[in-house]
């Protein structure tokens, strides 16, 4: 089975089929030129024509490397990926009678998320009758934000929507943690200095038992 083509995203050279096109750049003489000037005007340069702007009128190409501008165009993609961060949310559910024990526990956990950089949606789920201690969920929740007020900014305060009440936070940039420097590898010159002093010091211990004997025997 024949590997299928990816289609190229400029028309160049010979695939370009307006009549006359406009030529820009830094190495033409810029203005309208029949298609076929234009194109021997690239080949005259070792140069592609590549037609940037295909819907004006006419048609706007550059005189270029293709190869090397289809390069330039990946890597400005890839440099926009790699700053577009993705938000991870994490959730972290309370009932409206959590014990110490277990909100402690939530707490835990929600530092090392935010650490993480990443969200928070804390939310208490009423169950039944229970939905009358709302005003209970909404202090746990805010006693949940106030635990974590040295890591997290509040962005949404309790809100109650059908039988949640829900809580949003979101890591503040300082407790985001940073990746651990590599140790630096030990000086050979360093442990050899060090070594020295220790030698030193074993061989004072060394000699300090015959200067008490020298003291017993002139007594």
């Amino acid at each position: 089975m024949p590997r299928q083509q990816v289609e190229e995203p400029f028309k160049i050279n010979q695939k370009i089929l307006a009549r006359e096109v406009r030529l820009v750049g830094d190495n033409v003489e810029q203005g309208v030129y029949p298609t076929d000037q234009a194109r021997k005007m690239a080949q005259d340069q070792n140069l592609d024509l590549v037609e940037i702007s295909p819907t004006a009128t006419p048609p706007v190409c550059r005189v270029i490397d293709y190869s090397k501008f289809k390069y330039e165009q990946k890597k400005k993609t890839r440099e926009l990926k790699a700053k577009q961060t993705k938000v991870v949310l994490k959730e972290i559910r309370f009932g409206p009678n959590t014990d110490e024990h277990d909100f402690a526990f939530k707490v835990k956990h929600a530092q090392e998320f935010l650490r993480e950089g990443a969200k928070i949606k804390s939310y208490v789920h009423f169950v039944g009758r229970s939905i009358v201690f709302k005003e209970r969920g909404e202090i746990l929740l805010l006693k949940f934000a106030q635990a974590l007020e040295d890591l997290a900014k509040v962005e949404q305060l309790p809100k109650l929507e059908g039988k949640r009440m829900f809580l949003y936070l979101a890591p503040k940039a300082a407790a985001v943690a940073k990746p651990a420097n590599k140790p630096a590898a030990p000086d050979a010159k360093a442990e050899k200095k060090a070594a020295k002093p220790a030698e030193a010091k074993e061989k004072t211990s060394e000699e300090a038992p015959a200067t008490t004997d020298a003291a017993a025997d002139n007594e």
